[in-house]
This record gives C-alpha cells, structure tokens and sequence, in this order.
C-alpha cells in the first residue's frame, strides 16, 4: 500500500517528534515515574522507522512477500502498545492521587479488575468472527478500543476532580492523560470511519494523522517545560476527598488480629471430670469410716 508524499512526511514528522519527546522525556529522568511511558515512547522511537520501512519494500513491485512480516510487525507492535497504555494508565492514576493513598490504592484495585474484563470481552468479540490468522486483527482492535475507553474514562476522572486533588493542570500526569486521551479520541473516531479495505491515502487518514502530530506537542511541550513543584495538600477534616480517602483506606486495612481464648471449653469437661471424681472419692471414704 504505497504512500503519497503528504503522508510520508507526515509520518517522518512522527516519527521524529517521537524522537524529541523521548529525548526530553530521558534527559528530565521521567522515566523513573513512569516506567511504562518510556517503555512506550522506545517501542514508538524503534518500531516507527521500522514498520515505515517494511510499508515501503512491501509496496514495491518485487516486495509483496514482504507483507507477511510487514503484517506480523505492525500487530505485534500494536498488542505490545495496547498493553503498555494500560500500566500507562495505571501509572498516570498513581501520580495524580499520590497524596491519598487510600483511594490510590481503591482506584488501582478497580483498575486492574477493569483491565481483566476488557481482555475477556475482547476475546469473547474475537473469539468466533473469523478463522486462521485474520482473528488477529479483530484481537488487537478490540483490545485497543477498550485501552482508548478507559484513556478516556481516566481524562475524564482527572478533569472533574483536579480541584478535589489540587492537581496542577502543568503537571506532567494530566499531561500524559491529555495526549493519550486525544489519541484515544481520535482512534474512535476513525474506527467508526475506517472501513475494511480502506487506504492510507484517504482524507481522514489526514485528520488522524494531524491529531497524532497534536498529541505529540502538547507532550514535547509538558516534558520540555518546567513541571511545577507539588506543594504539601491541607484538607479539612470535613472535606469530602478526605472522608472518601479514609474509607477507601478502612475498606483496604487488613485490621489487627485479636487472640480470643478458645481453650476454655476445651477443658471445660476435663474440670468437670475433676470436681466429680473428688465428690465420688469423698463419699466412698466417708462409706467406709462408717461402715
């Protein structure tokens, strides 16, 4: 599938905006919060020029039988990022709510059950739509519609409570959840557009592609600029945040474990026994003094 001179400078441009980012990304040592963001960013910096690479030779008169490794490529890359979003996720939520470690612990929780459900629905959806090798596809868009879903559902929950969690709108995690929320956007949108047999040549490949070039700014632009100190958070004890952190925290607390004597009964009868034997030796003595 040859590419025009449009789209393949856009996908250069990508490509090295997925270079600077990392650069900045690696040179401001982010990669020690979000280990899996750099997972992602060195899986985008080495499989980008690659799978370009593979989408050219296989467009090529004398290169179609390239496109069987060009295919195994770009869904492998593609499960590989789908599961790297999700610990994304899940490392983007564990920054923003640092400070309530009750209801870190909750969110994670639910989000790791959430994660189980999307796999099992998106083998489920799989599971029976077509034979051989062409389930592949299906797997690996139903496994990244679902990641989008919870993108989403995650830039949605750091939007509505970032006044609750005094979280800083320059803050490197609502930034990581803003450029994959967009992504995630955008992915939906042309699912919904994409048909089966459709090129990359396409004017909505434009717009797709033009979103992902956005996304990459706004990144670039979070990871090069100065991301603000967080302050110390001071929340009144009436607060609602504070008394759903602290059930979240009482609901997660494993408690402290009570010794409870339950050796009494045990030698309740043992007692017993004692009492009576003494009574019977008594009246046997007294019998015999008498008789």
């Amino acid at each position: 599938m040859p590419l025009n001179f449009a789209m393949s400078a856009m996908s250069v441009a990508e490509f090295l905006l997925w270079a600077v980012l990392a650069y900045f990304f690696w040179q401001k040592k982010l990669q020690k919060r979000f280990p899996a963001m750099s997972g992602y960013l060195a899986l985008r910096v080495i499989s980008t020029p690659l799978l370009l690479s593979l989408l050219w030779i296989q467009a090529q008169p004398w290169g179609r039988l390239w496109f069987g490794a060009y295919f195994f490529v770009y869904y492998a890359v593609y499960i590989a990022s789908a599961v790297l979003l999700f610990f994304i996720c899940l490392e983007v939520f564990r920054s923003a709510l640092a400070a309530f470690s009750g209801l870190q612990r909750f969110g994670l929780v639910i989000f790791r059950w959430a994660a189980v459900v999307s796999v099992l629905l998106s083998f489920t959806s799989v599971a029976f739509a077509h034979r051989g090798i062409l389930w592949l596809p299906d797997f690996a868009f139903a496994l990244m519609r679902s990641v989008s879903i919870m993108e989403l559902l995650l830039l949605a929950f750091l939007c509505l409570s970032m006044n609750a969690l005094q979280l800083s709108i320059r803050d490197i995690s609502f930034g990581i959840s803003l450029g994959f929320g967009t992504m995630a956007a955008n992915d939906l949108v042309v699912a919904a557009l994409m048909k089966y047999n459709s090129s990359l040549t396409e004017p909505f490949q434009y717009l797709y592609e033009a979103v992902i070039l956005f996304a990459l700014g706004i990144w670039i632009a979070y990871a090069a600029l100065p991301e603000p100190a967080r302050k110390p958070i001071v929340l009144a004890a009436s607060s609602t945040i504070y008394r759903w952190n602290e059930i979240a925290s009482a609901l997660g607390h494993k408690g402290t474990n009570i010794a409870v004597p339950v050796a009494a009964n045990s030698f309740f009868l043992s007692d017993v026994e004692k009492v009576v034997d003494k009574v019977l030796t008594r009246n046997l003595r007294e019998t015999e003094s008498g008789g």
